[in-house]
């Protein structure tokens, strides 16, 4: 088999180790259900044509070589699933069935939207497990593992995500090694294709002055910053013909817009209860406030190995990470300390950042040289503000913040946003909205209608709480478009009669 192979023989260790894991999830899938009971959900992208590949080594190589005529191309029996929408870029189709064609892929097209068609395809055959090309950063990727079942509300069938934990350079580094065919979009400096409404070449690979009015772009594997691979999608016109409604197409692009970041808070003061965190609840509001979805909030013990063990974690599944506590001259402050074994690198002097807390706390330096100025090497950048008396630290996608109360955290935050309106430090998207209602409705009479309007709104988020504990429940609807909460509010007071209902924004 030619991609088992070229793996082999390659120098990249990553490479070999994400192939091997890849291979092992297949194969465990190929064990679990028979051929009749598979099937691959192919889109023409980058990520589908990796997994086509790597669903071809895993195929062979769980059949044995003997049995599989020697690894004939056309012997690959796996089902094929294809979605047509006239929302495709024509490069995609054509190098969709030209695939099928040289691989010889039992191709399903499919002209119904992704769920109707699955329902309809799950009706007609035996299929449990489908084979899919999601990988962590996805908007699809959030709470899926290598094994997922579907969502509630979907058919049921066991997703299957051999490349979830895969980045950006992964994908490039197997698809080179391998030197398979991919679509020519990505030559032409697509780094993600979605629609033809939503997809524009990603100006990061931009080799001349746009005004030209003849822009020439570097191919996808030279963007230098894979977190940076969904800068291409933006909304370009109405895709309101693409054959979805209004409501869907702003669901769609939703999703392809989002961008997820997670924050964690380092001090066992905050885990014992002695004090109290006000800054994860302002930090999730601020970022809100740009758009951007909080995936996780963490709060960690004052120990080096369990602050890299999560920041290693939350950068590899999130587009920005902030962190902050542990930082400081004291026994306790191991934040950095954390961030750079998370990262693999030592911690070393920064004569800039020193000159800085030189003319802060100059007077109080016990040595010759002040310990607080030890960085992660080599992957640090300072961020400077004339507002901020000490630069913040910025390691990669992870941003260490040293406010310890609500006021501190306001004014880094203003200096963190002029920043990135000078410089393009974050991205800012749509910011999110939200609308509370309250009701003297009980939980039980309101949980199932409820359940039911979260898979009816599957872009919004919908929750309940109380503020107290005989208080009123408050339903809380949030999202990035504004007629879609007042849709799902107008649902909601048909499910019920609309005075049971007060709006408390």
């Amino acid at each position: 088999m030619e991609i088992d192979k070229a793996i082999r023989e390659c120098d990249d260790k990553r490479l070999k180790t994400k192939y091997n894991n890849a291979i092992y999830v297949i194969q465990r899938a190929l064990a679990l259900y028979s051929i009749e009971e598979v099937a691959f959900s192919f889109n023409g992208g980058k990520d589908s044509t990796v997994l086509l590949h790597l669903l071809r080594a895993g195929y062979f190589l769980h059949k044995g070589a003997q049995s599989c005529c020697n690894g004939d191309l056309k012997d690959f029996q796996i089902r094929t699933i294809y979605f047509e929408s006239p929302c495709a870029f024509p490069e995609i189709n054509s190098f969709t069935h030209d695939t099928a064609t040289t691989y010889g892929l039992q191709l399903d097209n499919i002209r119904l939207d992704f769920k109707s068609g699955l329902e309809a395809l799950l009706k007609a055959k035996p299929i449990r497990a489908i084979f899919l090309g999601v990988r962590i950063g996805d908007p699809t990727a959030v709470g899926q593992e290598q094994f997922s079942p579907s969502s509630p509300g979907w058919p049921p069938f066991m997703r299957v995500n051999p490349i979830l934990d895969w980045s950006y350079r992964d994908v490039w580094a197997f698809i080179l090694t391998c030197k398979v065919q991919y679509c020519s979009l990505y030559n032409q400096g697509y780094t993600s294709v979605g629609s033809i409404y939503d997809t524009v070449p990603n100006s990061l690979l931009c080799v001349n002055n746009p005004s030209s009015g003849n822009e020439k772009f570097k191919p996808a594997y030279m963007l230098a910053d894979g977190r940076l691979e969904r800068a291409g999608r933006v909304k370009k016109i109405s895709s309101f013909g693409c054959g979805h409604s209004p409501a869907n197409s702003n669901v769609d692009l939703h999703k392809n817009s989002m961008l997820t970041a997670s924050i964690i808070a380092v001090g066992d003061e905050i885990l014992s209860g002695i004090v109290e965190d006000h800054l994860e609840s302002s930090l999730c509001r601020k970022l809100h406030s740009i758009g951007w979805s909080v995936s996780q909030v963490a709060v960690i013990h004052n120990n080096i190995d369990f602050v890299a063990e999560e920041v290693e974690r939350q950068k590899s599944t999130n587009d920005m990470v902030f962190v902050y506590g542990g930082v400081g001259p004291l026994h306790s402050d191991v934040t950095l300390d954390g961030v750079a074994k998370a990262f693999g690198v030592r911690l070393a002097p920064d004569e800039e950042y020193e000159e800085y807390l030189r003319h802060v706390i100059g007077y109080q330096f016990t040595g010759d040289r002040n310990e607080m100025a030890q960085l992660p090497e080599g992957i640090t950048e300072l961020l400077h503000h004339e507002k901020l008396l000490v630069p913040l630290i910025k390691c990669q996608n992870v941003i260490i913040l040293t406010a310890s109360n609500v006021s501190e955290l306001d004014k880094q935050w203003n200096c963190l946003m002029e920043l990135t309106r000078s410089s393009g430090l974050l991205v800012l998207m749509e910011p999110y909205e939200s609308k509370h209602l309250t009701t003297n409705l009980s939980d039980v009479e309101t949980a199932l209608p409820l359940s039911k309007l979260c898979l009816e709104f599957p872009d919004l988020c919908i929750s309940c709480y109380r503020k107290s504990r005989y208080g009123p429940l408050v339903i809380s609807f949030e999202g990035k478009e504004h007629a879609r909460i007042e849709l799902a509010v107008e649902a909601l007071y048909k499910k019920f009669r609309p005075e049971a209902f007060l709006e408390v924004n």
